[in-house]
């Protein structure tokens, strides 16, 4: 199967929404204390998003042009913080692959595109955060390198 990774379009509106879905499920079957059934976006925040140069959304599409996969991208920026020094960063809000397709490389081609990008935008760094609920995503993305920055911990009272 032959990946590309191109902007997301209007067109692949359902695809995204089935994607969401994913990953919301994901989520509410690790922790259903936390995530109720649904997706991140209603249609109009998504078709929002898709026409947002500062917040980019990648596909990742088949040779049929079918998107199999999503990475949802933020630019943050520090300058003149009292504590943290100026950098320029691209936070991975989402990235998503089909269920079905996974372990096919799909989503480290996303991955690195979106690396690519940011060298090409003169990025510092790319972020994101990861559930520990997740840990084949864990799993995946310390495959491609990426370490933790901090910790997000909790007490459930």
């Amino acid at each position: 199967m032959s990946i590309s990774v191109r902007h997301v379009e209007e067109k692949d509106l359902e695809r995204v929404k089935d994607l969401l879905l994913q990953v919301c499920m994901v989520h509410h079957l690790g922790r259903p204390d936390i995530f109720k059934v649904g997706r991140k976006y209603q249609d109009s925040e998504l078709l929002e998003l898709f026409h947002n140069d500062t917040r980019p959304i990648f596909v990742a599409v088949d040779e049929n042009d079918i998107v199999q996969g999503y990475c949802f991208l933020e630019f943050c920026e520090y300058h003149n913080d009292n504590i943290l020094v100026d950098k320029r960063t691209i936070y991975i809000d989402d990235l998503c692959v089909e269920e079905n397709m996974r372990g096919q490389h799909i989503g480290r081609t996303l991955y690195e595109y979106v690396k690519s990008y940011a060298r090409a935008n003169e990025f510092d760094n790319i972020t994101l955060n990861v559930w520990e609920l997740n840990t084949s995503a864990r799993k995946f993305y310390e495959s491609l390198g990426l370490k933790p920055m901090k910790t997000y911990m909790e007490e459930i009272l």
